[in-house]
């Protein structure tokens, strides 16, 4: 039976018993996210009782030396710092290693036995949440191995379950997305598979639904009668770090527009859902999929732009550009940079243009939706000096929180009038450190919430968006590198703008 969402219950849930396995567990994912993230949710009592980890990798390791390098990982990375002694102790006990090549059955039978024993030892029930925090390459593999060895069960056993969390992208392309899910369904049912997003994770990505659903101050302005147009941007100060091999294959589109920005773009243009159950905010988030429209070959050129960044100053150090990077082609035609124009022909959002960027190198870290909405009607005003639109941002990171600006006078015997900002910051305002996503999204999967996870028919329209952008950049070749690092990117996607007369908010 499907989930609901924690808000249809006003409060926490209780997660039933389970295992966790991770492959790919001495993998950095798992070292700076997934080992954080669950011993957070022990030290805040968000485990079930009865749980055991499991990390399933290559290398040789004791079940004791896995726990001595997750300690100095949850040490580092976790929000909470210092580490609670107390609560280590109790689950580090927890955690157990297991040594296999993803390719060798008798591997996955000694899992098998291994698991066996700790349903007997921990109480775990027979329940299991298999990670697969490991290239795409291997998850086929990694789920027939499973199957065969009987460590998925029938999605329809009522006794006991079996969840597979799969990291992105999922596919490659919209082909190779339909491929994979073929392979994947021969073993699991589509209620077993979790597409997991950290965005959607994030607090205030979660907020968006409180945010226009139970305000009606602002849900009634939301639309094409009120707002002018909406920016997402999700920018990045680093570049691509040790991971010169992956991003080569990938690019910029599929590590960050086609599933970050995408279920960013769902939640605030998505009509209001039924209920809060999984299946309804998807059905909604999927619509608007179906809305965008689909590029013509005019578009490319138009509503599409894409760049690399080439030698320049970040964080006041001198900064190599991409081709420099470690195990990029000289020559690549990678893009670092990616931006569209996209709009959703429907009867709330015609006319209005969605832009949305991502990138590398950027001058800051930063991810933001901004909602710019349309001049003042008339002209009280705008006759003695230009005035600033209302602009309502919500902040995904870092400072997760929501500013509006508005216009106001300026105390004195003059009439200047100035833009204010009101803010809300939700570590200031709640005394806290929001949860990190993986923290959420790892419970729900637990407790069988697939609300935050993306479904094949999302994934689907998405890449049926994004693919024909991809084809014609294969075929197109671009002067690169064409933005310096450090920058806020190449000046053919401030002209995408600047043809509708507006351009990019300075953030």
């Amino acid at each position: 039976m499907e989930q609901t969402h924690p808000l249809d219950e006003g409060g926490d849930r209780n997660v039933d018993p389970c295992a966790l396995v991770i492959f790919g567990a001495t993998g950095d994912l798992t070292a700076r996210k997934l080992m954080p993230a669950l011993y957070n949710l022990a030290r805040e009592g968000q485990l079930p009782t009865n749980f055991a980890c499991v990390g399933f990798a290559r290398r040789e390791k004791t079940d004791e030396a896995f726990r001595e390098e997750m300690q100095g990982a949850v040490s580092e990375h976790s929000r909470v710092k210092p580490l609670d002694e107390s609560v280590w102790s109790g689950f580090k006990e927890q955690i157990h290693y297991h040594q296999s090549d993803f390719d060798k059955p008798e591997g996955y039978a000694a899992l098998k036995t291994k698991l066996e024993e700790l349903d007997q030892k921990c109480g775990t029930k027979g329940n299991r949440v298999y990670y697969l925090a490991t290239q795409p390459a291997h998850f086929t593999l990694i789920i027939e191995q499973l199957k065969a060895q009987g460590l998925i069960y029938d999605g329809n056993d009522s006794s006991k379950f079996s969840r597979v969390i799969i990291e992105k992208p999922f596919g490659h392309d919209l082909d190779s997305a339909h491929a994979l899910q073929k392979d994947l369904t021969q073993h699991l049912s589509e209620q077993q598979i979790y597409r997991i997003d950290h965005y959607l994770g994030k607090e205030t990505t979660q907020n968006i639904l409180v945010f226009r659903f139970a305000n009606s101050i602002f849900e009634s302005l939301w639309n094409n009668r009120y707002i002018d147009h909406v920016q997402i941007t999700v920018a990045e100060d680093i570049g691509i770090g040790t991971r010169g091999h992956l991003f080569e294959n990938q690019g910029l589109m599929r590590d960050i527009v086609q599933n970050h920005m995408m279920q960013l773009l769902t939640l605030m243009a998505m009509e209001p859902p039924v209920d809060l159950s999984a299946n309804a905010i998807r059905d909604e988030k999927v619509k608007v999929l179906e809305a965008i429209r689909p590029f013509q070959p005019e578009d490319f050129k138009r509503s599409v732009a894409r760049g690399q960044y080439g030698p320049g100053i970040a964080e006041g150090e001198k900064a190599c550009g991409y081709r420099e990077e470690k195990d990029v082609d000289p020559n690549s035609q990678v893009e670092t940079y990616a931006a569209l124009r996209l709009f959703i022909d429907n009867w709330r959002w015609d006319g209005v243009p969605f832009y949305i960027r991502g990138a590398k190198r950027m001058p800051k870290k930063v991810t933001e939706i901004a909602v710019q909405f349309k001049d003042a009607p008339g002209h009280l005003f705008s006759e003695h000096q230009a005035i600033d639109n209302n602009v309502l941002a919500l902040r995904i990171q870092p400072n997760e929180g929501i500013s509006l600006k508005i216009n106001s006078k300026v105390p004195g015997t003059a009439s200047p009038i100035q833009p204010v900002k009101m803010d809300f910051l939700y570590g200031s305002f709640f005394g806290m450190t929001p949860p990190d996503a993986y923290e959420r999204l790892i419970c729900d999967c637990m407790a069988g919430d697939a609300a935050l996870f993306a479904r094949e028919d999302e994934v689907f329209q998405s890449w049926k968006l994004i693919t024909p952008i991809l084809k014609y950049w294969e075929q197109e070749k671009m002067e690169f590198p064409n933005y310096a690092a450090g920058s806020w990117g190449p000046a053919i996607a401030d002209q995408m703008l600047a043809q509708d007369g507006r351009r990019w908010r300075i953030i």
